[in-house]
């Protein structure tokens, strides 16, 4: 979808793709990175909201209404010390709220000849890794630069996830280079299926999304993506290929254990 500063224009805009896509047979849905706020550090303490706020409730009203899994992209959450986060909730279809990630991996970056940016001018970084159950398997959430760092997408994978989900704006600077091969590469190393979901493009914005929505498959193909365009993508996936793909290459049951092992450490549960 196409986002502009009008916050209430843009949780409209969000509710009817959600209805168009449900009623083309998507079981599940998913928005972009920062789909009622423009990206931009300036305007996450605009447009933050507590969780339960009239963004989060539009999400919740959008799910129940079409029926639908959300993953409502992200948008900027304040808790009750003042923290932003920039975070993603995940609706079942009844409108429940089933999980949320706050994007755990900040993008601080600064590419000579591209692109500027630091979120922890202003967001402060999650500490969990999220996966929720639905009625067609587990589902992994994470935002954005978090793809970009293989622990987290393998932690999901060892707590089962078989769809790994990344709302994402990646600019035109990293997209073009890294976007596709990223997705391709997650979803390869961890034989899942992976989806990422970005706002169109709008060269007007002073943050440039790459757009270019896809989804990737077990065997590290592209199923199916977008160009720069507002539109809405449709894609099939069959979960038992997950199996097929793993019984096939089996690198999964592969590692050496004995040797390396990757340990997810306690956290204190985020408030």
């Amino acid at each position: 979808m196409r986002v502009t500063a009008d916050k209430a224009g843009n949780l409209t805009a969000a509710g009817d793709w959600v209805s168009r896509c449900a009623g083309e047979g998507a079981a599940l849905v998913v928005l972009p990175e920062m789909f009622c706020c423009p990206y931009d550090t300036a305007a996450f303490p605009q447009y933050a909201e507590p969780e339960g706020g009239p963004a989060w409730q539009a999400l919740a009203d959008a799910a129940r209404q079409a029926k639908v899994y959300l993953v409502g992209g992200s948008m900027p959450e304040v808790d009750p010390a003042g923290r932003i986060y920039n975070t993603c909730y995940i609706f079942d279809p009844r409108g429940r709220q089933i999980g949320k990630h706050r994007k755990m991996h900040l993008f601080d970056i600064d590419v000579a000849g591209g692109q500027r940016f630091r979120e922890s001018d202003t967001l402060s970084p999650g500490s969990q890794v999220t996966v929720v159950d639905t009625e067609f398997g587990r589902l992994g959430v994470a935002i954005c630069y978090d793809l970009r760092f293989p622990e987290l997408a393998r932690l999901m994978a060892l707590r089962g996830a078989k769809i790994l989900v990344y709302p994402g704006a990646f600019n035109m600077t990293t997209g073009p280079a890294h976007w596709e091969f990223l997705f391709r590469t997650r979803a390869l190393d961890n034989q899942v299926y992976l989806l990422g979901c970005a706002p169109a493009r709008d060269e007007s914005a002073g943050y440039v999304s790459y757009a270019n929505s896809l989804a990737a498959s077990p065997w590290g193909h592209v199923l199916a993506r977008l160009g720069a365009e507002e539109d809405r993508l449709l894609a099939e996936l069959d979960l038992d290929e997950v199996e097929r793909v793993r019984r096939q290459l089996p690198f999964l049951q592969h590692r050496r254990t004995d040797v390396y092992r990757l340990v997810e450490l306690p956290n204190e549960v985020e408030e």
